[in-house]
Parts: C-alpha cells; sequence; structure tokens
C-alpha cells in the first residue's frame, strides 16, 4: 500500500512539472517553444543584454507582450517600453504564452487560449517544412526567421507603436501612435506618417474630428522646408542623433554624436521628441518637433482655449460667454450661455469682444483680404453661425485680412501670435463677459498607475470545472448587457435634442445631432415622399421638415450593396465628418428593405442646376472651384479613413444661401483606412459617363486620384458652360473638334499660340457677363489640365490643387 502510494505521488509529481512552462531568459525561441506570464524570467533577452522581451505589467492582473530597455536595469513597470505586440488588448496575469507553433506561426494567447495576437506564417514566402527561430537583437529588432536566416520573415521594427529606434525607417506602410497617457500603453489620439504627398505630418485623429497640425497647416510644405518631390517616403534617425527624410525634414539632436541611447517618440501629449540616455539612467529630450506646446491641436475641445505658461504649464479655458461641458473632462469643450443666433425666436443683437494673441485654427467660413474690422463685424453679424472672426495684419500686403469662424476648435493664446479673434457675443450684456482667468483649470495628470483590471477567475483544474465556466460565462454576459444599455441610455440622452436645450443648427448639430430616425418619422417629414428634389442612380431626393432639424433632404437609396452592420459603420464615419465644404449627414434609417440618408437642405440646389442660370457669376465660380477641391482634400487626406467619392460631377456639388459649395453624396462608394488605399478594389465601375477617370476603363487600381480627374473635368464645365456629356455641338468653325471631348477642344484651343485672351475669350462660357479675372482663369484652366492627364500619377494630389490655387489668388491681390 505504502509503495502504490508513493509512486501515484511520484507520477502526479511528474506529471506537474511536466506540465509547468520552462523558465530563464532566452537568446532564442525555437519551434515548439513558448514563453509564460507565469514566469517573470520567461524572457527573450539581446546579445548584449540592452534589450529584453517578454510580458510587460501594465496594470493589475494585465500584461503586453512587449519590448523594453533592460540596461541599464530597470525595475519593473518603470522600463522604457518601445514596442508591443498586444497594446489595445492586455491578457491575463495566469495561462497566457506567446508560443511559437510546429507550423512556424507565433501566436499570443490569453487564459481562455483566446489568440489575442498571432502571425500566421502561412501567407509568408518561406519553406514548406518550417524551421523557425525568434530572436531578439541589439537594435531592438524581434525578428522572426526562416531556415535561411538572411531575410526575416516578419520583423517588429515593420510595426512600430509610438517609437521609433535609431536605424529603424518610418515608410510609407508605417504608423507612430502615441499612448493614451503615461501609464496607459493603449493607442492614443496623436499620429505621425508619411500623407500622400509625401510630407511626415502629425495628425490628431479624435473621437469627433481630425486634423493635421504640424507641419504648420496655415504654410505651403515649401515654405516650412519640405518637398513634395520624393516619394520615397522615408525617414531615420541615427545612432548619433542626426535624422533625415525623405521630404527634406532635417534636424541634429542637442548632443548629436555622443554614443548614447535613444528613441524618437510620439508622446502622449501630441509632440514628438527625440530622448537621450544620460549617466544617471535618465532619459532627456534632446529635440522636440514643436516649441508652443498649445498649437498642437485636440487639447481643450470645443470653444476653449490654451495657454501655457512656465510657472503654471498648459492649461485650459472657457471663452467669455461659456461654460464647460463637463468640468472633470476639459476634452469635451464648453458650451455657450446665450442662446443661438440662428434660432428663429433669438432677438438678440450681436456685438464682439475683442481677445488680442488668440487663434483658432480652421473653419473658415471664407476669406475676405484687405477688409476693414467694421466690415469684417458686419460680415460675421450677417451669418447666424458665424462664432466670431480673426483679424490679422499681413506684414508683408501691409493690410489686414478677416477669416469668419464657423466652428472655434483648436484655440490657443500666446503672446507670439499676432493677430486677434473677435468673439460674437449678445450685445445687450456684452460688459458683463471678460476673461475668466480665475477658472483656468490645468490639464489633468495620469494617474501613477492606469490599472486595466481583466477576469480574475481562473482554471485551477481542467477536470469537472463546466458549472464553473458557466458561472463565468454568465456573469460576463449579465455584464455585458448592463453596459450595452448604459451606452445606448447615454447615447439616447446626448442625441436627444430636447434633452440639451435648444436646438442648434449648424456644425455643432452635425456634431451632436447625428442619429438613427424611423422610417414613420421621415416619411411623416417628407409628407409621404410626395417633394421630389432630385434623383440620381443611387435614389430619390426628397425635401423634408424635420422638429429638430428644420428643412432637410432625405435620400431615399435604391438599394445597398452590403450588409446592415457595414452600413450602419459607413454612415456613422460619415457623420462624424465636419468640413465647411462637405455637406452634412445629420442622421440615417435602416429599416427592413427601407435605407435612407438624412442631409441638411442646401437652399440653391446642385451646381448643375445653376450652371446655365446667370447667377453664377466668375467671383461665384472660382469660389466654387476653390471650395469644392477643400472638400475633397479633407476627404482623401485629413480625416482618419480616406473616402474615395468616385462620382464627382456638378449634380453632386450643392450650393448653400451665399452659393458656397458643399460637396455631397461621397462615402456610401468607398471608405478605405488609410494603409489600405494603394490596394482599393471595386466590384463593379462606378461614376458618370464624361466624368470617369480612365482607370475605371482599363480596369486599372482605383485610388484618390480618380477624384482628381473628375474634379479637372468639373472645373472644365464651370470656366467653358460645356457639359462633357453633350457634345460640342455650339463650337465655332464647325471642323472636327465638334466630335472632340471637351478637354482635347480645351487643349487645342490653349495650343494654337494665340495671346491668352484671345483663346480664353474662345473657351469662356459666354453665359459670363461682367468683369473677370484673365490670370485667375487661366490658372484654373491649367490646374483643371494637370488634373485630367491620363497618367494618373501626373495628376496633383487634392491638397496640392488647393495650395495651387490659393497660391495665385494671393499672387494676385
Amino acid at each position: 500500500m505504502r509503495t502504490s502510494s508513493f509512486l501515484l505521488v511520484l507520477v502526479l509529481s511528474i506529471l506537474h512539472l511536466a506540465s509547468q512552462p520552462s523558465s530563464g531568459t532566452l537568446a532564442t525561441l525555437r519551434i515548439g517553444d513558448s514563453l509564460s506570464v507565469d514566469k517573470p524570467d520567461d524572457i527573450l533577452v539581446s546579445k548584449s543584454g540592452i534589450f529584453s522581451a517578454g510580458f510587460y505589467p501594465v496594470g493589475k492582473n494585465a500584461y503586453c507582450f512587449a519590448i523594453w530597455f533592460s540596461h541599464p536595469p530597470c525595475s519593473s513597470q518603470n522600463c522604457t517600453v518601445v514596442w508591443t505586440a498586444n497594446r489595445d488588448k492586455p491578457v491575463n496575469g495566469r495561462y497566457s504564452k506567446l508560443s511559437l507553433k510546429k507550423n512556424g506561426d507565433l501566436v499570443l494567447t490569453d487564459a481562455r487560449h483566446d489568440v489575442v495576437w498571432t502571425i500566421d506564417t502561412a501567407s509568408l514566402s518561406w519553406s514548406k517544412t518550417p524551421d523557425c527561430q525568434l530572436q531578439l537583437l541589439d537594435s531592438g529588432n524581434l525578428v522572426l526567421r526562416g531556415r535561411e536566416g538572411n531575410v526575416p520573415l516578419w520583423q517588429s521594427f515593420d510595426y512600430p507603436t509610438d517609437v521609433l529606434l535609431p536605424e529603424q525607417n518610418l515608410t510609407r506602410n508605417t504608423t507612430l501612435v502615441s499612448s493614451r497617457s503615461n501609464g496607459d500603453f493603449s493607442s492614443g489620439y496623436y499620429k505621425l506618417y508619411f500623407d500622400n504627398d509625401n510630407v511626415l505630418r502629425l495628425l490628431f485623429d479624435g473621437p469627433l474630428i481630425s486634423s493635421v497640425y504640424w507641419p504648420d497647416p496655415s504654410h505651403v510644405s515649401w515654405e516650412v522646408g519640405r518637398t513634395t518631390y520624393n516619394d520615397s517616403r522615408v525617414a531615420v534617425l541615427d545612432s548619433l542623433g542626426n535624422f533625415t527624410s525623405s521630404d527634406d525634414l532635417k534636424f541634429l539632436t542637442s548632443d548629436f554624436g555622443k554614443r548614447t541611447q535613444r528613441i524618437l517618440k510620439v508622446d502622449h501629449d501630441g509632440n514628438v521628441r527625440v530622448y537621450s540616455r544620460r549617466e544617471n539612467g535618465k532619459w532627456v529630450a534632446t529635440w522636440q518637433a514643436i516649441s508652443e506646446s498649445c498649437t498642437i491641436h485636440g487639447i481643450c475641445g470645443p470653444n476653449s482655449v490654451c495657454s501655457d505658461s512656465p510657472s503654471k504649464g498648459r492649461r485650459c479655458s472657457c471663452l467669455p460667454g461659456y461654460v464647460w461641458n463637463n468640468d472633470t473632462d476639459w476634452t469635451q469643450g464648453c458650451m455657450p450661455e446665450f442662446e443661438s443666433f440662428c434660432n428663429k425666436s433669438s432677438k438678440a443683437h450681436v456685438d464682439f469682444l475683442h481677445l488680442p494673441h488668440h487663434d483658432f485654427y480652421g473653419y473658415d467660413k471664407d476669406y475676405f483680404p484687405n477688409t476693414t474690422l467694421a466690415a469684417c463685424k458686419k460680415i460675421c453679424a450677417d451669418l447666424c453661425n458665424c462664432k466670431g472672426f480673426q483679424y490679422k495684419f499681413q506684414g508683408d500686403s501691409g493690410y489686414f485680412d478677416c477669416f469668419p469662424k464657423l466652428r472655434l476648435l483648436n484655440g490657443y493664446s500666446s503672446c507670439s501670435f499676432i493677430g486677434s479673434i473677435y468673439l460674437k457675443l449678445p450685445k445687450a450684456n456684452l460688459s458683463s463677459y471678460e476673461i475668466r482667468t480665475t477658472e483656468v483649470i490645468p490639464l489633468p495628470c495620469p494617474p501613477e498607475i492606469q490599472e486595466v483590471v481583466l477576469q480574475r477567475t481562473y482554471l485551477k483544474s481542467r477536470v469537472s470545472s463546466t458549472l464553473e465556466i458557466l458561472l463565468i460565462f454568465a456573469s460576463v454576459l449579465g455584464g455585458a448587457e448592463i453596459v450595452v444599455v448604459f451606452l445606448t441610455w447615454s447615447f439616447l440622452i446626448r442625441t436627444d435634442p430636447n434633452r440639451r436645450g435648444g436646438h442648434v443648427k449648424g456644425y455643432q448639430l452635425a456634431a451632436r445631432g447625428f442619429r438613427r430616425f424611423t422610417y414613420a418619422e421621415l416619411k411623416k417629414a417628407t409628407r409621404n415622399f410626395s417633394n421630389e428634389i432630385g434623383r440620381g442612380s443611387g435614389g430619390i431626393v426628397y425635401k423634408g421638415v424635420l422638429p429638430d432639424h428644420g428643412e432637410v433632404a432625405v435620400k431615399r437609396l435604391n438599394e445597398v450593396n452590403q450588409g446592415e452592420e457595414e452600413f450602419l459603420a459607413e454612415v456613422r464615419t460619415i457623420g462624424n465628418l465636419n468640413h465647411m465644404n462637405l455637406i452634412v449627414m445629420w442622421g440615417y434609417c435602416a429599416e427592413g428593405k427601407h435605407w435612407l440618408l438624412v442631409y441638411e437642405f442646401m437652399d440653391h440646389g446642385s451646381l448643375a442646376e445653376n450652371l446655365s442660370s446667370d447667377q453664377l457669376d466668375w467671383t461665384k465660380r472660382y469660389e466654387i472651384a476653390l471650395g469644392s477641391a477643400r472638400g475633397l482634400a479633407y476627404l482623401h487626406e485629413e480625416c482618419l479613413e480616406w473616402v474615395l467619392h468616385c462620382d464627382v460631377k456638378p449634380h453632386n456639388i450643392l450650393l448653400d444661401s451665399n452659393y458656397q459649395p458643399k460637396v455631397a453624396d461621397f462615402g456610401l462608394s468607398k471608405i478605405l483606412k488609410r494603409e489600405g488605399l494603394k490596394n482599393s478594389s471595386f466590384s463593379r465601375i462606378r461614376g458618370t459617363r464624361g466624368y470617369m477617370a480612365p482607370e475605371w476603363v482599363y480596369n486599372m487600381p482605383i485610388t484618390s486620384k480618380v477624384d482628381v480627374y473628375s474634379y479637372g473635368i468639373v472645373v472644365l464645365e464651370l470656366v467653358t458652360g460645356r457639359s462633357p456629356t453633350g457634345g460640342l455641338a455650339n463650337a465655332e468653325g464647325g471642323d472636327e473638334n465638334e466630335s472632340r471631348r471637351l478637354t482635347s477642344w480645351v487643349r487645342e484651343r490653349k495650343r494654337t499660340g494665340a495671346p491668352m485672351e484671345t483663346w480664353i475669350k474662345e473657351i469662356l462660357d459666354p453665359r459670363l457677363t461682367g468683369e473677370y479675372d484673365m490670370r485667375k482663369i487661366e490658372v484654373l484652366v491649367a490646374v483643371a489640365l494637370q488634373c485630367v492627364e491620363e497618367d494618373r500619377e501626373a495628376r496633383p494630389p487634392m491638397s496640392q490643387v488647393v495650395e495651387m490655387l490659393l497660391r495665385h489668388e494671393s499672387e494676385d491681390m
């Protein structure tokens, strides 16, 4: 009996030891090996010991597989992490593993064997009989090698998080994304990436809006020392502190030449810095991209101002006349204490409060050069949705420019800024509004430890645990239901205008009022879809009136070639886009076979309807060309997800009460993540005959250049008044030019060698009366012809189109 008991204990002990993960530092992880979170010493170490890779604690019972500096030695939770595999999905502190499978796949699993992160080697080019190994190099690069060992099958350098190490390339396919805070490694709101014009930029990608803020967006690229004429898109920091980029951005760190540990990091505050390790082990910033921290976008929220001082640091305050939406969360910004000037019941007379050295980036209604202060005040006062205006002296021209603002975002005050904001407020109690220095609040510091608490019930036995699993499943399901109910309740309260007090039109309404309508609501609003105001291949548009939105345009879609989940994801993305030259989507309806979109109503209809009228003088036509280019540039380059329009034409450019253009009918054609743009594919040809780029016909890859081509055709139509689909029957001469396309006809007229005045008069729309600017027409035609080049690589991006139009506009003043 004793012998049997001894043998049983011995067998159980052997089985227990066999089930335990191997521990100890490793130089290489080979096929069949794994690293376990249960063993703190289960780590990969580079040859010189500078870097380590393993499970790194990011909160209570939460771990990420990460790479960190291990020399000089550091304590747990106090090391400098340079890369994480699962930054947005931490794993449990028990039973989680990183394993190199027999088929060569590298797999990170959680306590319940869920795959959290993986490298699928089946899609990589290597031998069918795997012989892989995972190795951490002294450069900090984690490399998965195949049998040959020369070319990595996969490497962490190709998938950075928020840090760039020396000799690690930042390329067109990689993006640095900041962390959420000092103690939170999850993805934040700031990104460093190469834009599609080949310039290295910083982007604020917030929950509602996104905008580029570095290099200074108020300057064209060459004014800040960058070039767009190199498409290699690569940047690198060397070990001595020299940074070089293909867009001509170059700098040396303050300790250049010293051999020490370095990192380039996109910090959670939105700045890019290079840090160098001192002898005492501390990191010191030796270069930073932005000296004035308040010029970084997304700091303080709408209607608030960022200020920075050596003694108090970076702080936020509401504008006079505004109060915090949430005094514990400054990112939500401030709301007005007064009634909206756009309310029909509003009788308030307006005046303006002068705020010197203040600026708010973007959202200009228009640009009025050489304007008096009184004239600028009148322009803003006459626009109900104007929040104020920037009034800035231009030293090179010697006069003041006026910029009316529709939104007050990214505000900051600095004595170095030469310019003023005039804030629009009710005149009756203007004297009661002051700059509230007493209400300035500091930016909240993150807690010392950002805890990420995961499920803490572990499987202690693999036998007879069915009841335990069912209890855990029921608890998780119940908790998920509570969260869903709470989020749904919060969403309904946020989007219910009756709970928010008042009806605010314009951009505020677009940002806060986007919601799902019922079919019954829209049927009633449109009087059973009786007032048709437009139609196209996608559906019919009806005019309607909603109690909380006023006049709206309701588009009834003919068909939606996608599932409801994908449709809802896309319309919500479109609903969050905010730009003065894009139509505002206020909501949608998806009930059974009924698919509808709700847009703001445009008083003057489409550009197509107005081209034959005498209302579009030369000035309006030029503004329509410029505004449309701005809207398309935003879709292509400034929002988080790139939106290809795929059907740019006069019917999809709408005009508001002031004949300002708004690009419409975009988004549902194609929404793409930034990294997926170059590999886009379409199941069918999209667009309208006469405006379609050659790529559609020749089955070439579809990129944003198809929109550039269509835009060029629209501009030619604006100038000539001739439709590309209607032929040239009215062209004079009666020769073979009558059968040529619009572009060929314009090129022929331009190539005759005749003086500019002669060929412009030949192509100019005969309905244009009054004065017009020959030089601007020449610029428009030149830009349009460049946009309609057969070779898509010869077409400029829309941002460059905007730059060219603005540059020539300023040269003429």
